[in-house]
Parts: C-alpha cells; structure tokens; sequence
C-alpha cells in the first residue's frame, strides 16, 4: 500500500517547520460489524529531506475504504507507511472517528516514539 505514496524535496531542510494536513472524509471498515468507519486523520510533521505529495496521499487513504481494520491498527500503519517514505524529523497523526453508540474515539500516534 505505501508504494502509491509520492514525495517531492523539501526546499528548506535546514529549517524546522511544521507541516499540518486534515484529511476530513477517511473511511475504513470495522472488521467486527462489517459497518464503515468515517474519520479526519490530521497529519502534523516537521519534515527532513523529503515532502509528501498531497494527491498520492488521498490515493492511499481510499485503499482503506473497504478495508476491515480496527482504528488502532489503522492509524498504526499509516504513521509506519509514512514515516517509511518520508523519514520526518518528527510526525504526529490523529485519527478522530465519527461518535458509534455514543462513544468517540481518536486515536494519536507520535513518531519518534516518546520514552
């Protein structure tokens, strides 16, 4: 799946700055229900070397449309997708999904991992 995410050079790799994305309609499927899941993944990093490119980004976000994956799991694999590609100085990913049975759930990822 992290073979469709593009990137492109960071113009200013001597700089640290921040770099936010929101993703407002994410859809998975829960593996239990067989219901979808619909979410925002907000992506926040400080980039290294390399950018990802915003159109491959949305592309490898609707793989997981008919996916049945757990919201840990999925949130999980994307910061591992993505920090295999783009080797961030720092990223962060949120995953808020849309209120089940009155309960919400989000679910947040750091990388480097916190000690």
């Amino acid at each position: 799946m992290r073979s469709i995410l593009e990137t492109f050079s960071n113009s200013f790799p001597q700089r640290n700055y921040l770099i936010e994305i929101i993703c407002p309609e994410f859809t998975s499927v829960c593996p239990k229900t067989g219901q979808p899941d619909f979410g925002t993944i907000t992506f926040q990093y400080t980039p290294n070397e390399l950018c990802i490119e915003l159109k491959s980004l949305k592309l490898y976000l609707q793989q997981f449309r008919s996916r049945g994956i757990f919201y840990e799991n999925v949130t999980n694999q994307i910061l591992d997708d993505m920090v295999h590609v783009l080797s961030p100085r720092w990223m962060k990913i949120r995953a808020s999904f849309t209120p089940r049975g009155g309960i919400s759930t989000s679910v947040i990822i750091e990388y480097p991992f916190p000690n």
